[in-house]
């Protein structure tokens, strides 16, 4: 079995490069030593920041990776980083200034290097579309786990049990998500309530779509072929690239609230991804999920405390930073949670 710190090899060289080019990138646009030590602090309170929110990203992910063929965890591991570093660091702030500027993608480039104040106030107003989809996309995602009547593992027993029983109703999870989503409609001003209520019922759509496509890869070309196996990876991997997208939101625009430099929020929130994927790597090979058995529904609750928080701050806003650590103590917790209980169990 591979040792801990081999874990790190890939995440140790980006955070070198990450560094060098942070430096580099403050030194350009101050000149001066201060300057630069200034974006190095920035990119890495960035990576932290990406770290603390994803977590329990790493935990669904590497649930999902180990029902997968090795061949399509590699190229989620592989391609999968690609996208969430290049893609949703880097494409999708420039996208939404595309589109809220209308303007094409070389003029949002252009206006992130040269007027990074504009691009930041661009990118906070399209932030109640981009929390109502996430909220919503992220509350389906965790109310599958827990209205699932195949599970048979309780961390919070009564509450459990309590959505495990909900689940027997059809679309009770859809219709739980539509309530919530009714009610931040009531609250939210006039003038937001159809925007909000239209990105969160995409959110809904977006979700079903990809686990419909999930089920019918899974049942295409008959049973134990290689060609469904192949089918099944894709769908697999289409999910968890939904599902990368829909947490990386968060970072990306709370990044803004501490820089409004695009390539140094790329730079800091890239190295902390790089974390995340080394994690998931880890949890999947040695099997730490059977090991804690209360370690997913820790990362579960995150993620419902999370779409709930997305949903919310649309309204006001919550530090990041608070959103990460209500994360980690459900993680933590859960852990803990597992020890106890392993200790408790014969040998």
């Amino acid at each position: 079995m591979r040792s801990s710190l081999s874990y790190l090899r890939w995440p140790l060289l980006t955070t070198v490069a990450g560094v060098l080019l942070a430096g580099w990138l403050g030194w350009s646009f101050s000149g001066t030593v201060p300057g630069a030590l200034s974006f190095l602090m920035i990119a890495a309170i960035l990576a932290v920041l990406e770290i603390s929110l994803s977590f329990d990203n790493a935990i669904v992910n590497a649930n999902k990776l180990a029902e997968m063929t090795p061949e399509w965890q590699r190229r989620f591991l592989t391609w999968g980083i690609l996208i969430a570093v290049f893609g949703m660091r880097i494409v999708f702030p420039l996208l939404i200034v595309v589109i809220a500027a209308q303007v094409g993608p070389w003029a949002a480039v252009q206006l992130a290097a040269t007027d990074p104040a504009r691009y930041a106030e661009l990118i906070h107003d399209a932030h109640l579309p981009i929390a109502a989809f996430g909220g919503s996309f992220l509350m389906l995602v965790a109310l599958s786990f827990f209205f699932d009547q195949s599970k048979e593992i309780h961390w919070i027993g009564r509450l459990e049990r309590a959505l495990r029983a909900c689940g027997s109703v059809r679309g009770m999870e859809v219709g739980f998500v539509l309530l919530m989503i009714l009610f931040f409609v009531w609250l939210l001003p006039v003038r937001d309530e159809k925007l909000f209520m239209f990105s969160a019922m995409l959110g809904i759509v977006t979700f079903q779509a990809v686990d419909a496509l999930g089920h019918v890869l899974d049942n295409w070309g008959g049973a134990g072929s290689g060609k469904t196996a192949a089918q099944a990876g894709l769908g697999g991997f289409l999910y968890l690239e939904v599902l990368d997208a829909s947490f990386s939101f968060d970072g990306v625009i709370g990044a803004f609230a501490l820089t409004q430099n695009l390539f140094l929020i790329a730079i800091g929130l890239g190295i902390g991804a790089m974390y995340v994927r080394s994690m998931t790597v880890m949890l999947v090979e040695r099997g730490t999920l059977a090991e804690f058995r209360y370690l997913e529904h820790g990362a579960f609750w995150s993620i419902l405390t999370l779409s709930v928080i997305m949903f919310g701050q649309t309204m006001w806003h919550l530090p990041e930073v608070v959103t990460g650590l209500l994360g980690a103590g459900f993680i933590a917790t859960a852990f803990v949670s597992s020890i106890l209980w392993n200790r408790r169990q014969p040998a």
